[in-house]
């Protein structure tokens, strides 16, 4: 049952995409008219609805006969923005030129977004029973831009035309853009021709972000060992003051080894450890089948945290479980605050690590840590073991629960989201 419905809403949706693209609105009236037509004129002695529709299936096929000596000779050019972000507009240039030698009229631009259709296994996990109901919900959800076909002025031989495309952003991630396709409708404006254009690109939609009321991390400054240049690092290092003379019980490591042989006697590197604000923002990943919408929205508020933190003397760390532990550093002289963007944009839920692994991840860095802001999915036994665990480790902590469950009692640092109302559960920071 599963393979036949899904065969069949693919066949729907592939007709569905099929008549889009190559009728104009005009010729999709004239078509749904013509099989209305046809349909209350199949006993020619009751009506006369077969008239029309042999006049309105005359139209169509005059169109389709058009369609083969309509040319498109063009060149066109169009360079996507590099980043936009969910949920808002963004506006982009295309450039078209006609080589050819006569005029062309009725011209659009399509852009080719990648195909939103799920594969039968991601169908078949998503959707309890197999309705085109929720085969049309899996389809919206999995597309990331929504550009509109943007008509092209009427080119003269050898003229361009430069238009503004407008789009919208709809889920953060990647857009891999196949390329442009330029239509051209045909002399009654019912059909279209179709050329394709190989001019792909990429897109990258960074997650919607809300603006955080400010707040005062908690913490205070701690030892960092390596110090500033090496706070992303792995290894033992300090940092750097002057040079002196080799005392006994001095480490060979820090042996001057240039000085050594100029001077003819042990020089040693003088460090000295450096103290700063360190913060984690931890991500968390494991979320449960079906509850992509509580995801998305936790990393919304951690991409609105790591805008909003300032950097500028302190440490910011991005941590969160994928096929390993990452963990990324801005401030200092480190990555920027639009670099943790870019990372949080292709962020995908764990499924193959248990949640234990991000709270190892988390403690093995607490000695280091001024404070922890907690971005969790739920607030279940787990989780509550793992804020317990953080905070008996002397790391003060703050915790935002996206989940759709109350919370009798929360303490003082803890604050649950409901999802879909972020920005008013933000506020209340």
């Amino acid at each position: 049952m599963w393979r036949i419905s899904y065969r069949m809403y693919h066949a729907v949706s592939t007709a569905s995409f099929w008549l889009e693209r190559r009728l104009t609105r005009a010729g999709m009236l004239v078509a749904g008219c013509t099989i209305l037509a046809g349909a209350l004129g199949v006993d020619t002695t009751l009506s006369v609805a077969y008239q029309a529709f042999a006049f309105l299936a005359a139209l169509v096929a005059v169109a389709a006969l058009c369609l083969p000596a309509l040319r498109v000779r063009a060149v066109v050019e169009r360079e996507l923005p590099r980043v936009a972000t969910a949920g808002e507009r963004f506006t982009y240039r295309a450039r078209i030129s006609n080589t050819g030698a006569v005029a062309m009229g009725g011209l659009s631009l399509i852009e080719e977004l990648p195909d939103p259709r799920p594969t039968l296994e991601a169908f078949r996990s998503a959707v309890r029973f197999p309705t085109y109901r929720a085969w049309k919900r899996l389809v919206d959800a999995s597309r990331m831009v929504r550009v509109a076909e943007q008509p092209v002025p009427p080119l003269a031989p050898g003229a361009a035309a430069e238009i503004e495309v407008e789009a919208q952003a709809l889920k953060r991630g990647v857009v891999h853009s196949r390329g442009l396709t330029i239509a051209r409708a045909d002399p009654l404006g019912l059909m279209k021709t179709l050329r394709p254009f190989g001019t792909q690109a990429n897109l990258l939609v960074l997650p919607r972000r809300y603006p955080v009321p400010p707040f005062t991390l908690p913490g205070s400054r701690r030892f960092q060992q390596g110090g500033v240049a090496l706070a992303t690092s792995v290894g033992d290092s300090e940092e750097f003051m002057s040079l002196r003379d080799y005392r006994p019980g001095d480490p060979l490591q820090r042996i001057h080894w240039k000085s050594f042989a100029r001077a003819a006697r042990p020089v040693v590197k003088e460090c000295q450890d450096e103290y700063f604000e360190r913060h984690a923002l931890v991500l968390d990943t494991f979320a449960r089948p079906g509850g992509e919408r509580q995801f998305e929205e936790a990393v919304s508020i951690a991409a609105s945290f790591a805008c909003t933190i300032e950097t500028r003397e302190s440490l910011l760390d991005l941590m969160f479980i994928g096929t390993e532990a990452y963990s990324y550093t801005t401030g200092r002289g480190q990555l920027s605050a639009g670099s943790l963007l870019e990372i949080l944009a292709g962020v995908q839920p764990c499924r193959d690590r248990p949640f234990s692994s991000l709270a190892q991840a988390v403690l093995a860095r607490g000695q280091a840590l001024s404070g922890c802001i907690c971005v969790l999915l739920g607030w279940d036994d787990e989780r509550q073991a793992f804020a317990h665990a953080v905070r008996t480790s002397g790391v003060p902590l703050r915790v935002i629960a996206a989940s759709d469950t109350p919370v009798d009692d929360p303490p003082p640092w803890l604050l649950v989201i409901e999802p879909g109302k972020v920005r008013e559960g933000l506020a209340r920071l």
